[in-house]
């Protein structure tokens, strides 16, 4: 018996050190809540949009469709914290920038046009230059002018949606190709929705990089200790900069994404606040705010568990502008949560009741 209350008390212990921890039981915790307030909140219905096309929906296709480009977000924003100890702010301005140069490219100085001026696959990669070039000017001035990653990007997180407007002349260009929607919608003849398999490709790409080179050793290792990182040969600016770099890719996926779902793009709307649940979601997945060691699968759950809450919100009619309002309780809550002081009272509870019982089974 006591043998077993000990092991007990060592897994309890153990898995509230696990990282997974608090994504798995923000995502049980909103489960049996949905689960209890309202069943059908899981239900996945087979039906036909307009084009007679089968479609799945439900609120958890929802979730899935809707989270892709948050958990893209995610990856790009845990290199970015790992490495320069602060977080990019600028992303929603970023989305709205490379959305635009994507419409200008296609569109022309057209507002309507009946053809495409160039092949999509042109106009995303053109977008995806620009918006890793505005990436690496956050890179330069965090890694080169020291500059506290929150303040340096905040240049374009003031200036970038008047960018993104400037672009287009202040014109809202509306693509009318179909094809164009379908990588933010459906394809035709497939029910599933487009960004799920452009956000599985992207993770799958994103696994690779980090499983077969040393990218994730050398951010961790400049995030724990530039000066030690640097006497063992690394160049901390340079790794710095080309996480700031991967975020812009990052950043042109999303931006692609949400700009295929309408085929247009609203300058001052367009991944509002989406910059605030990334580093959420970063947070959620229990890495720390303040650079070193990261678990990029922590971070796509923590994403999907941040889009699973904001479906929630919508679904018993909160007004978007009270979003931020529950979402900064559960910022509280993870910040608490998270600190190695309270982790380390929490087993030392465990593990104070463990002993007890130990006690009591010897009386």
């Amino acid at each position: 018996m006591t043998a077993e209350k000990r092991k007990e008390g060592s897994f309890l212990s153990g898995l509230l050190r696990n990282q997974i921890f608090i994504p798995i039981a923000a995502l049980l915790l909103l489960a049996v809540f949905n689960l209890l307030a309202d069943p059908s909140f899981f239900e996945v219905r087979l039906g036909y949009n307009n084009a007679g096309s089968p479609v799945l929906s439900g609120y958890l296709i929802t979730i899935i469709d809707c989270g892709t480009e948050l958990a893209i977000l995610a990856i790009g924003m845990t290199l970015v914290t790992a490495a320069s100890k602060g977080q990019d702010i600028s992303v929603g301005a970023a989305i709205a920038i490379s959305g635009s140069v994507l419409l200008r490219i296609l569109c022309g100085t057209e507002s309507r046009p009946e053809s495409l001026h160039a092949p999509i696959i042109v106009a995303f990669l053109i977008s995806c230059l620009v918006a890793m070039a505005f990436g690496a000017f956050n890179g330069v001035l965090v890694a080169f002018f020291r500059i506290q990653p929150m303040v340096a990007t905040l240049i374009l997180f003031t200036a970038g949606r008047s960018i993104a407007a400037w672009i287009n002349n202040n014109e809202l260009p509306i693509v009318t190709d179909e094809t164009f929607a379908w990588f933010g919608n459906y394809i035709p003849g497939i029910p599933i929705p487009t960004p799920v398999f452009i956000g599985i490709a992207f993770f799958i790409l994103t696994w690779a990089l980090l499983k077969f080179t040393n990218l994730g050793l050398y951010v961790q290792s400049v995030g724990i200790n530039e000066q030690t990182s640097r006497l063992n040969g690394l160049n901390p600016e340079i790794i710095k900069l080309g996480t700031y770099v991967l975020l812009g890719l990052c950043v042109a996926v999303a931006g692609f994404i949400k700009v295929s779902r309408l085929s247009t793009i609203n300058y001052s709307v367009v991944a509002k606040d989406i910059e605030m649940d990334a580093i959420l979601a970063v947070a959620l997945g229990g890495n720390s705010l303040s650079g070193g060691k990261f678990n990029m699968k922590t971070s796509v759950l923590g994403a999907y568990v941040i889009q699973f809450l904001t479906t929630t919100l919508y679904k018993f009619n909160v007004k978007s502008d009270a979003l931020s309002a529950y979402k900064a309780v559960v910022v509280i809550l993870l910040v608490v949560l998270s600190a190695p002081v309270v982790r380390e009272k929490i087993s030392e509870l465990f593990r104070k009741l463990t002993a007890s019982g130990k006690a009591d089974a010897k009386a």
